[in-house]
């Protein structure tokens, strides 16, 4: 597991700074950034971030900032935090929701078929579930590059505008965590936007809080 998965940087409004993908190796890293550098929406090498080595920068066609990076830091538990099993990060938290992991974004996005089309080429994601409406017109997109049924998905942005964002989320251990979390939240003061409740696309069982 990388040092963090979520970075919070100070703006006058809300939004996604940049998402950052993983590659497989160095060479993997060194195949998209090349296969970037001939789409048009490469921004280039940035270096200095916190955790991990130098980051290819690219646009998505919506607008959106993403870098691609393979040197990082591994997170690594106190002794206090150690865990018996050696697949996990640390120890069960046993406090809040007990987040494991971060799970998946969602972005808006004014073109979905164009956004589809350029993650399938350039970078190598396969999409696993879609919405098409009536029309022919694309209104949702479910993509992945892991075992995971996506890793991140894009829907249509009703107004036209580009480069916005919907939210994050991080997963939990089981459905009943979920349940439990939303009474964490209730006692908490914490507003329930909506759920718990079970999605159509992907079937994930789900919870939205602000």
């Amino acid at each position: 597991m990388r040092r963090y998965s979520l970075k919070l940087t100070g703006s006058t409004t809300s939004g996604l700074g940049h998402v950052a993908f993983r590659a497989r190796s160095p060479q993997a890293l060194q195949r998209r950034v090349k296969a970037l550098q001939g789409s048009g929406h490469g921004v280039g090498w940035h270096e200095g971030e916190l955790g991990h080595g130098p980051a290819y920068q690219f646009h998505d066609p919506d607008g959106h900032l993403i870098e691609l990076y393979y040197e990082t830091e591994w997170y690594q538990a106190p002794e206090a935090l150690r865990p018996a099993l050696k697949n996990q990060a640390q120890r069960f938290p046993a406090r809040g929701v007990n987040v494991r992991r971060l799970d998946h974004f969602n972005c808006l996005a004014v073109d979905i078929e164009a956004n589809r089309q350029f993650f399938e080429r350039y970078l190598g994601f396969r999409l696993t579930e879609r919405i098409v409406l009536n029309d022919g017109t694309e209104a949702g997109m479910w993509l992945t590059c892991t075992n995971k049924s996506y890793d991140f998905a894009y829907t249509r942005e009703a107004h036209g505008v580009k480069g916005r964002f919907h939210h994050v989320t991080y997963a939990l251990d089981s459905r009943e965590d979920v349940l439990r979390a939303a009474d964490v939240f209730l006692e908490n003061g914490i507003y329930i936007e909506t759920g718990p409740h079970k999605h159509a696309v992907q079937q994930t069982f789900f919870l939205y809080v602000l």
